[in-house]
């Protein structure tokens, strides 16, 4: 049975928070409401997934709670992984690769360049970037990917990429 791999980057962040360090940092106005808008549209869409996995990073733990609830996922269920808080494709591949195989929708939110990187390494290096900046995953940006076989086989271009979905282009 096909699987679905939501990667969502975390919202807009606030650089000039005043914070301890990186780990701390806020989202702005804008990341606060474009994370809502993206859990609507999972909802909209039917992809409500089995699993949340989340960066506990505070602009990563913002970004997954306003969208579990604007999907109605409840928040005691989201796994917080400090692994995903600056890992890269390969760490994030061992997290995912652990997943239960009764999950057929996960949703992993996190950082840059690893989620980019992890979704390069799925897809296939066909990926195009398509922003100006060159990201594939500008922030609060989900890629749907569809992936065939169980999370323990996770190979390079195993995956199909289903779509990229910006919150600069949902209707509320």
């Amino acid at each position: 049975m096909p699987r679905e791999l939501l990667i969502l980057r975390h919202a807009k962040s606030d650089w000039d928070a005043g914070v301890a360090g990186d780990f701390e940092r806020p989202l702005i106005k804008r990341g606060k409401k474009d994370a809502p808008c993206i859990g609507k549209w999972l909802y909209r869409e039917g992809l409500v997934p089995d699993l949340v996995i989340s960066s506990p990073a505070q602009r990563a733990r913002q970004t997954t709670e306003k969208v579990c609830k604007s999907m109605d996922y409840e928040k005691k269920k989201i796994q917080w992984k400090d692994t995903v808080y600056m890992a890269d494709a390969s760490g994030l591949l061992h997290l995912l690769r652990h997943t239960s195989p009764e999950v057929h929708t996960l949703l992993l939110v996190g950082h840059n360049p690893g989620l980019e990187d992890l979704v390069r390494y799925l897809a296939g290096d066909e990926v195009e970037t398509r922003t100006n900046d060159g990201k594939l995953l500008p922030t609060a940006t989900l890629a749907q990917l569809e992936i065939t076989d169980n999370w323990e086989a996770l190979v390079p271009g195993c995956a199909q990429l289903i779509a990229i979905t910006r919150p600069c282009k949902l209707v509320d």
